[in-house]
């Protein structure tokens, strides 16, 4: 039915192109206000002497969630991009001398297992299979739970399931369940370290990205993450959206307790309600100031997934010995954990990981270069400078040229390092976080911060620092809920 009442979305991320898409499909007359002048949020690129650079996002898994985005507005995926599902799926490496091709086979998968461990082969087909389920119950019905109140989970349906999902229950116990080899231990843990805590803090729920990363596989869209976000603006385009880069919400504002203007450096728009894909925290206490839903204490209390210290390298060469992408676990893993949760510092000797798009995808690099990105977790909330980015660049080349055997860094002609002050500055992001709240089990669902404004009738966050959490794909369900929300608030 068309309405065309006035909707304004702040933010051009995945989760405010998503609730802009689902309000312009219900009628809504929608505006996206961007800050930065370009859409994608973090995941934005940029092109630099013949490189093209995804910023963010690199990993494409849970396919099945961008096929039902997509389907709901009578779109294919293959309408807006070629996915290819890599094969190996990945690189780890251990040591200089010990690395592993992880097979996108199943079947060969479980093989290498059992190469590793007696027997792990067959139980890695039994925690495949309660992975399965998790991940069935976790994304076909909880994580479309807008989390608006705990009587949502008080269903006497959901209450086997809850036993089930092993809500309760670690990450780390449910794995060593299974495996005891610590290498094994951290190719199936891996999935979760940026979910915001280690194994033993994380519950065993999230071995459904393990579902998501050793069964439905491993994909990329050719041309670049980005090729997601333009997909998405298309999509909004042709649904009637307006979008505008360039805009920072600046006020609100107010018709008795509603929002009635929005207000930018450039313009002021009306609106019957707003949905707030910005940083959540920024707008909260920033924006909304006295109508903050959420004190200092409240946000200080809240415990953050982890910020990354990012490098783009072009180099002008090929590189024989890394995959698309590669896992460098060749340092203490704990001990960088820790080092990330329990004693927020710079890490000593980070575990970090290298991509390498141009292994799969000659557009993104110059014919015989390579376009590299390297990303080590760091706790939030550091200080960070250019003579820490060059340290540690220098720590990641010489590791890499260590294991593959050849000279890299004679051959870096272009490098630019991103880590969280640009978080900071690009996004308003809280203490410089990439990846939003930790899933820990007292900040899930209902725990989380609300969509609905506690103060403001007609405003609605959605992305990672609401439900469902962190990711590409639970930020596309972010923003269907956000939408779905504003609709009923509309009514």
């Amino acid at each position: 039915m068309q309405n065309s009442r006035p909707v304004v979305v702040i933010g051009a991320g995945f989760s405010g192109l998503a609730s802009a898409c689902f309000l312009a499909k219900a009628g809504y007359k929608v505006t996206i206000l961007e800050k930065n002048d370009s859409v994608g949020g973090r995941a934005r690129t940029f092109s630099c002497e013949g490189f093209m650079f995804d910023m963010g996002p690199s990993w494409y898994w849970m396919p099945d969630v961008f096929d039902r985005f997509f389907s709901q507005f009578g779109k294919r995926v293959s309408d807006y991009y070629s996915l290819k599902r890599l094969s190996p799926s990945y690189k780890v490496v251990f040591s200089k001398t010990e690395a592993y091709d992880i097979p996108s086979d199943l079947h060969a998968l479980c093989k290498l297992f059992d190469s590793i461990e007696k027997g792990a082969g067959n139980k890695l087909q039994l925690f495949l299979r309660d992975a399965a389920y998790k991940y069935r119950k976790g994304m076909g019905d909880l994580v479309f739970m807008p989390g608006h109140s705990v009587l949502e989970f008080a269903k006497p349906s959901l209450i086997p399931d809850v036993i089930k999902l092993n809500l309760l229950s670690s990450f780390k116990k449910h794995a060593m369940g299974y495996f005891s080899d610590p290498r094994l231990l951290q190719l199936v843990e891996f999935p979760i370290l940026f979910l915001g805590a280690t194994a033993n803090d994380t519950p065993a729920l999230y071995s459904l990205m393990n579902y998501a990363d050793m069964e439905l596989g491993t994909w990329y869209p050719m041309g670049g993450m980005h090729k997601i976000a333009q997909a998405m603006v298309s999509l909004a385009t042709e649904l009637g959206v307006d979008i505008r880069t360039g805009e920072e919400v600046k006020q609100f504002v107010y018709k008795g307790k509603d929002i009635e203007k929005v207000i930018t450096e450039k313009a002021e728009y009306s609106c019957d309600a707003v949905v707030a894909s910005a940083d959540y925290r920024h707008v909260d206490k920033d924006i909304l100031q006295e109508k903050a839903s959420y004190s200092d204490d409240y946000w200080n209390s809240r415990k953050l997934a982890p910020s990354s210290l990012l490098f783009y390298l072009g180099i002008n060469k090929k590189i024989k010995g890394l995959l698309h992408h590669n896992l460098f676990f060749d340092a203490d893993f704990s001990h960088h954990a820790q080092q990330i949760y329990k004693q927020p510092n710079w890490p000593d000797n980070p575990l970090f990981y290298a991509c390498v798009p141009s292994f799969t995808d000659a557009a993104v690099a110059p014919e015989g270069k390579e376009n590299i990105f390297l990303l080590i977790p760091i706790a939030p909330d550091l200080k960070d400078d250019d003579a820490i980015h060059s340290k540690y660049l220098q720590e990641l080349l010489q590791r890499m040229e260590a294991y593959t055997g050849e000279s890299i860094s004679p051959y870096v002609e272009f490098s630019q390092a991103y880590s969280v002050r640009n978080f900071i500055q690009d996004y308003h992001s809280f203490k410089g976080n990439a990846y939003g709240l930790a899933n820990t089990l007292t900040q899930t669902a209902f725990l989380k911060p609300s969509m609905k404004s506690k103060k403001v009738p007609n405003l609605v966050f959605t992305g990672q620092l609401t439900v469902p959490g962190p990711g590409v794909p639970p930020s596309l369900i972010s923003g269907e809920l956000a939408a779905a929300t504003v609709s009923q608030l509309l009514k």
